[in-house]
């Protein structure tokens, strides 16, 4: 696992020793940023479901302004933080260690995302409520990415959101929402 672009380029980032946390692939890291690309540089990013930090440091890393790590594990959330000293990265992250929804109850009111990337386990509860509790967080023309199991359906709208394009990569597959009228856009799959 590595840092794909950017300031950090190359740097290596550390994997979990312990069993049940699954890192985005690089190759399907890739293949999101390179979508995000236009909207990355001064971005406000949501890095929801954290693990190992990977997706947040990339966008710091493509000239995000600011990130927001959320993580509930606490093994995760120390992963988190030795990836960000590792890339020498000591400003424009908040790290808040608490289960999702309560965390972004925790912020202020006014903390609006650009971005917003979410990496929840792949069996964990239910997609739509992640989506709407995120949604809920997002600034005007905001992009929200949700990495879920193929073999899960993710929801077609939630919180104003519609989903409007989805990239599978093996077993793995990431939908983007944007904000959409009553009549949302078919979704476009890209395999």
């Amino acid at each position: 696992m590595r840092v794909i672009a950017g300031e950090h380029k190359g740097r290596r980032l550390a994997a979990p020793t312990w069993p049940g946390l699954r890192p985005t692939s690089d190759r399907l890291k890739e293949t999101v940023f390179a979508i995000l690309a236009p909207r990355m540089a001064g971005a406000r990013v949501l890095d929801g479901f954290a693990g190992t930090g990977a997706l947040g440091i990339e966008a710091l890393s493509r000239g995000a302004a600011s990130v927001v790590f959320i993580e509930l594990d606490s093994r995760a959330a120390g992963l988190v933080e030795r990836n960000l000293a590792h890339c020498r990265i000591a400003d424009g992250y908040v790290m808040i260690r608490a289960e999702f929804t309560r965390a972004l109850r925790q912020l202020p009111a006014d903390r609006r995302f650009d971005l917003a990337l979410l990496d929840p386990p792949y069996d964990l509860g239910d997609l739509a409520s992640m989506v709407e509790a995120a949604a809920d967080r997002m600034a005007p023309g905001g992009v929200l990415a949700l990495e879920h199991a193929s073999r899960r359906e993710a929801p077609a709208r939630a919180g104003g959101f519609a989903a409007v394009r989805q990239v599978k990569a093996g077993g793995s597959t990431v939908t983007f929402y944007r904000e959409a009228p009553e009549e949302a856009p078919a979704v476009e799959e890209v395999s």
